[in-house]
């Protein structure tokens, strides 16, 4: 059997040195951009000049609180400047950055504050009720709490010390903590769908990896553009996109504290003019049938990222054809950081994800650990420099992912014979039906080319012992759902693909339920059946 193994040679880019610490890099690349902008949010501006000095003033204040080199501190922030400014003040000071999603529950909180055992905690102040419940619950009283509320207009009493009057008050660190490259830097956490969320372990030289493998090559990125991502700063894919990137050529990036709407990232895209938008298949679909849509010559995209879940053809077409931007859909993980499998520039192939980012080696493996030929499903194994260590304190989950220079993806995919690798879905998502495999995200993908469909998703329902497949489905804005309709839909399917992948059942739905990250929860439509 011939194997599969794609290996892209990497590009001729020199690793960080031994001694390196991430934010010092950034400061330095940076030194001759002082009065450039870096940051946008909804209230105001940071040039390059006053996020270095504030967040040599943020590592000052932290170990002033108490806090070493190699504790943790948890950030539950708003997309604001006040997030880079703590990320990487506590990285200039050697300490652990544990970035966490703003959309959690106490409960969550609650855990992940017992399992890094963070010595502090910087919660933005509309976020506090939870955050403060879950400080009440643990039984380490060590961890400190400080809120950030970075616009005086909107300053409230506050039961703890404010963030930036701590910054203010603190003097500029001179030296940053003499860190190596494979210190630990940053913790990220898992979105923790099949189990308690995992604390992602990487370096400060993963950060390096991503910029350099697949921000600057790939994506393009350079220092003129203003970039905007959709995606929140707590997830490995917006923290690159709107930190590790820009900042790595001195781009401008635009952050927006609030849910990432249509009407509201249209505001920022008219506004801002950004260059460069990164979105996932949702918003992408969401942004392309709303009646608000701003006409080509109203925006200034010239490039889009897109990961989370594939991008329907569809969507990547009629996106283009309105904007003139390409969408580079690709794919990433917590576990390798960012995207290390897309597509490219002026290459872009709709309804697969690309080829590999150079410097990274894709494999795709059967049941037994074999390469799988060309066309055939397969899990998808990845080998590259952004790897993560480890997670925290998990010693089973991480022998289960991390096997040697290889990662455990948790996805499936085919490879096409001009070597586009197409998305099959996650490992525990495929179906048999009569005895084949299918892949939900392939019936999704017929279904939402549709002209009613907006969304849909395909989960796998027992019928006294087989298993039959049954779409929820949401439908545009101009569409009724009906019986005739969805025979229509299935007629769709059996047209496109072999006659046992069509959904037996279409249950229409005004929604469909999601990630943080904009994924499928395919589990809780399972429960429903």
């Amino acid at each position: 059997m011939e194997a599969l193994l794609e290996t892209s040679a990497p590009q001729p880019v020199a690793p960080p040195p031994p001694l390196f610490n991430f934010a010092r890099h950034l400061f330095q690349l940076n030194e001759a951009r002082a009065s450039k902008l870096a940051y946008i949010d909804d209230h105001g501006t940071m040039t390059y000049g006053e996020l270095e000095a504030r967040a040599r003033r943020c590592a000052s204040a932290l170990r002033a609180l108490g806090v070493h080199p190699e504790e943790r501190v948890l950030l539950v922030m708003l997309d604001t400047a006040s997030l880079p400014v703590a990320f990487l003040g506590a990285l200039y000071a050697g300490i652990v950055p544990v970035v966490a999603n703003t959309l959690l529950s106490a409960a969550d909180y609650t855990y992940m504050l017992t399992h890094s055992h963070a010595r502090a905690v910087i919660v933005s102040a509309p976020l506090l009720e939870n955050v403060t419940e879950a400080l009440s619950s643990i039984d380490d009283d060590g961890c400190q709490l400080i809120v950030s509320q970075p616009h005086a207009a909107t300053e409230t009493p506050l039961a703890a010390p404010r963030f930036e009057t701590l910054v203010d008050a603190a003097a500029p660190a001179l030296k940053g903590c003499a860190s190596n490259a494979d210190d630990i830097a940053f913790w990220l956490y898992s979105s923790g769908s099949t189990g308690k969320p995992k604390g992602t372990v990487h370096t400060h030289a993963n950060l390096y990896w991503t910029a350099e493998l697949y921000g600057k090559p790939v994506l393009g990125i350079v220092e003129s553009d203003v970039v905007f991502s959709a995606a929140k700063l707590f997830f490995a894919y917006g923290l690159g996109n709107a930190l590790t990137f820009p900042l790595s050529v001195g781009a401008t990036a635009i952050l927006m504290a609030e849910r990432p709407t249509a009407d509201a990232i249209f505001a920022r895209l008219v506004q801002h003019r950004p260059t460069v938008f990164y979105g996932v298949p949702t918003l992408y679909a969401n942004m392309l049938v709303s009646p608000n849509l701003p006409a080509r010559a109203d925006v200034a995209i010239r490039v889009c990222a897109s990961a989370g879940e594939a991008l329907p053809r569809d969507v990547g077409e009629r996106f283009t054809a309105h904007f003139g931007a390409e969408i580079l859909d690709g794919i990433g993980s917590t576990e390798m950081l960012h995207i290390f499998l897309s597509n490219r520039a002026g290459e872009v192939e709709y309804g697969t994800t690309g080829r590999p980012v150079p410097g990274y080696e894709v494999d795709l493996r059967d049941e037994a650990g074999r390469p799988v030929p060309d066309g055939e499903v397969g899990d998808l194994f990845i080998k590259g420099p952004s790897a993560a260590l480890m997670y925290w304190s998990n010693r089973e989950k991480t022998r289960a992912t991390f096997l040697g220079e290889w990662i455990r993806s948790g996805d499936k995919y085919r490879r096409l014979a001009n070597g586009c690798y197409v998305y099959a879905g996650r490992s525990d998502d495929m179906l048999k039906v009569s005895g084949q495999y299918v892949s939900p995200v392939e019936v999704e993908m017929v279904l939402v080319a549709h002209p009613a469909v907006l969304e849909a998703a395909v989960v796998g329902v027992d019928h006294g012992g087989l298993v039959k497949t049954r779409a929820f489905v949401v439908l545009k804005r101009d569409f009724t759902p009906s019986d005739t309709l969805a025979d229509e839909l299935k007629a769709f399917v059996k047209e496109r693909l072999a006659p046992h992948k069509y959904p037996r059942e279409i249950m229409f739905t005004d929604d469909l339920p999601k990630t943080a990250t904009g994924k499928i929860q395919r589990f809780k439509l399972r429960e429903l059946s």
